[in-house]
């Protein structure tokens, strides 16, 4: 018998945090404020200030695993509260301010929240649904400098006020740091629970060289909100590395971004492709105004990513990675690269093509394709089936819920509801969620193929492709357009385009032209709001 001579030393959130103030004390934190002026701090005050936040928690009596809600926007203070939160023993949570008030307070109860931070610019939003809640504390975060006054607490003066002396609370590695909920569009949202033994798992992982990639040298715009899973995980990432963050508040529109980009270069971005779809058009239309950091990557997820953005973002010297994960994966599932034994028997052509994909499994996770039949299907590009995974950073239950057969499969695997195909090399092609597909006629149709294929014409700017019943088929689907400023296309002409690519029984038989598409609170086209509209 042999044994391994390994230490055993838990997995810590903790020991990132400590690792970013004695290495990177110089690092810096830049943050955009409601005015759009702009605050820098370093990562010293990053730490000590997460230290005294954790401190201040303590002092109000926090207990190992009470949850500590946020409602925030993407700035320094949001930061301290990923690290701080935990290294008290609590459990931070990220509340979706985007989600509709009474939603929100009932994913606050249904989580137990006993404190909450929030930003002075969202006190507007709490008062719609703080007679529903009942935090025993609540903590602002003065970002417009206005005074903050009582039943309210300072969160600069709750700092301040901190103890002097703080040790970690004692813990295991599988003990809880973050929660966050499921969007929720189709019933109650769900609470996923992280460890931080699956944080810091998932942090190695996911930044492999061709996955993230970051390196000291770098300099990360987040964009997708620390609310949406974790803000994906990089913040994590980015102080395990000492990498500089550029947060931008809550001035996420184009025009607002382009401006950031300009003054702090940053070299790596991310974002879902809702705000990557309106920047293109301003980077295409008004060319001599805005440009981008030369080389500048974009990490881009949440939805499927069209390859005719993916090239638009090319030609203003940029490279899109497109990722898939959801909340449960924590959230990281695949990345899209070009792997080195096809870089010399692939064009240009067929390389974009794979970066369209979702790309090739995330490492230490297990993944599977499973049929209408149950049975696991091939990996030949053509088979179809659900995608169902487990690991060490996928979750294998929800919050306080019941176990679902619907979520999670006899043997422990995460039903994704996301359907695809797996080629012979890995690569991934996501063609549907299970809910969205179309049958017609007894066939499937995909509809985020025909709503990328809709999206490579000059004159769409999205799409959204939904069924709707026939008599006849059971199902048809319905295209739903929006037109790009000043350009027009009529349902004749997309369905030419589109007959390239689909046989002619899965064209649509309906265009419908529309000024906006609804999305979720995390930037997702809502279908079932357009199915619910055109029933």
């Amino acid at each position: 018998m042999i044994r391994s001579t390994m230490q055993r030393v838990p997995l810590s959130l903790n020991q990132i945090l400590e690792r970013a103030g004695r290495l990177f004390p110089g690092s810096e934190i830049v943050s955009r404020l409601p005015d759009k002026s702009l605050v820098r701090h370093r990562f010293a005050d990053f730490y000590a200030r997460a230290r005294k936040l954790a401190a201040g928690l303590r002092a109000l009596g926090l207990k190992k695993g009470d949850r500590v809600a946020t409602l925030c926007w993407n700035h320094y203070a949001h930061l301290e509260a990923y690290f701080g939160i935990p290294a008290a023993g609590g459990v931070m949570h990220t509340l979706n301010l985007r989600l509709a008030p009474a939603e929100i307070a009932w994913v606050a109860n249904h989580a137990q929240d006993r404190f909450l931070i929030v930003d002075d610019v969202l006190l507007p939003l709490l008062e719609q649904f703080r007679a529903q809640v009942n935090f025993e504390k609540i903590v602002v975060v003065p970002l417009t400098r206005a005074r903050v006054t009582a039943p309210f607490v300072d969160y600069e003066a709750f700092l301040a006020a901190a103890p002097d002396e703080f040790d970690y609370a004692p813990h295991e590695e599988d003990d809880p740091i973050a929660m966050c909920y499921t969007s929720g569009t189709t019933g109650r949202p769900k609470g996923v629970v992280y460890s931080h033994r699956s944080t810091v798992i998932h942090t190695l992982m996911a930044n492999q060289p061709d996955h993230w990639g970051l390196g000291a040298r770098d300099t990360v715009c987040a964009v997708t909100p620390m609310f949406h899973a974790n803000c994906w995980g990089i913040p994590y990432a980015c102080a395990m590395l000492g990498v500089k963050l550029v947060f931008p508040g809550p001035h996420l529109h184009p025009e607002d971004l382009l401006d950031l980009f300009a003054k702090e270069r940053p070299s790596y971005v991310l974002g879902v492709p809702t705000i990557w779809l309106t920047m293109a058009q301003l980077l295409e239309s008004q060319p001599e105004k805005y440009k981008l950091p030369p080389g500048m990557r974009m990490l881009v997820g949440g939805a499927a990513v069209p390859e005719s953005l993916i090239r638009t973002y090319a030609r203003h010297g940029a490279h899109v990675t497109q990722g898939w994960g959801m909340t449960e994966t924590s959230p990281v599932g695949s990345i899209a690269y070009v792997k080195p034994e096809l870089l010399a028997s692939t064009d240009a052509d067929a390389r974009y093509k794979l970066y369209a994909t979702a790309g090739l499994p995330a490492p230490v996770m297990d993944i599977r394709i499973v049929g209408e039949n149950g049975a696991a299907q091939p990996w030949d590009g053509r088979s179809v089936g659900e995608i169902q995974v487990r690991g060490p950073f996928i979750t294998g239950g929800y919050h306080d819920t019941p176990a679902d057969p619907e979520k999670f499969t006899a043997d422990g695997w995460l039903r994704t509801g996301d359907v695809a195909a797996i080629d012979a090399d890995g690569y991934i092609r996501i063609s549907d969620r299970t809910k969205d597909l179309i049958k017609s006629g007894g066939e499937w149709i995909s509809s985020v193929e025909m709503e990328n294929a809709l999206m490579a014409h000059p004159a769409i700017q999205e799409a959204a492709v939904i069924a709707i019943a026939d008599p006849k088929w059971g199902e048809r689907p319905l295209a739903c357009v929006v037109t790009k400023p000043g350009k027009s296309a009529a349902a004749d002409e997309l369905r030419a385009h589109l007959a390239g690519t689909f046989a002619k029984w899965q064209l649509p038989d309906r265009f419908e032209f529309l000024d906006a598409i609804p999305r979720t609170s995390t930037g997702k086209f809502w279908k079932a709001k357009l199915r619910e509209r055109f029933k």
